[in-house]
């Protein structure tokens, strides 16, 4: 099923999720202070390129993390995660759309606190 699944999301709009998510990350690397942040943005590129049998711990993370996972939510986390609620909820909406909603939801839980956050093959 994963299989399947990562090849239908690939094909409707994985790919182009993915490239956003590689350019802002090139963004950011461009100054020295956002290198952390657009490391976390290859990060989420790499999941959103692939999402199904992949899963997210949060909260492997020390002092440092939880300062940048602060500065990350209040400059963009927050908004990230109501998108992806968002447009969980209406994928949801369908029985068809239910395996894309919960990536949007697993989208939404890494966009909040990247920093520590390990990814991982289930």
């Amino acid at each position: 099923m994963s299989f399947i699944g990562n090849v239908i999301w690939f094909l409707f709009g994985g790919v182009i999720a993915a490239v956003l998510w590689f350019v802002a990350g090139l963004l950011l690397c461009v100054t020295i202070i956002g290198i952390p942040f657009g490391v976390q943005c290859f990060k989420i590129a790499n999941l959103v390129l692939w999402p199904f049998g992949r899963d997210v711990d949060i909260g492997h993370f020390g002092a440092g993390g939880l300062i940048l996972n602060l500065i990350w939510l209040f400059l963009f986390g927050w908004e990230l995660a109501v998108a992806h609620l968002v447009v969980g909820i209406l994928f949801c909406i369908t029985v068809v759309g239910i395996p894309f909603g919960l990536q949007h939801f697993k989208f939404a839980k890494l966009s909040l606190v990247p920093f520590g956050a390990q990814i991982y093959w289930i």
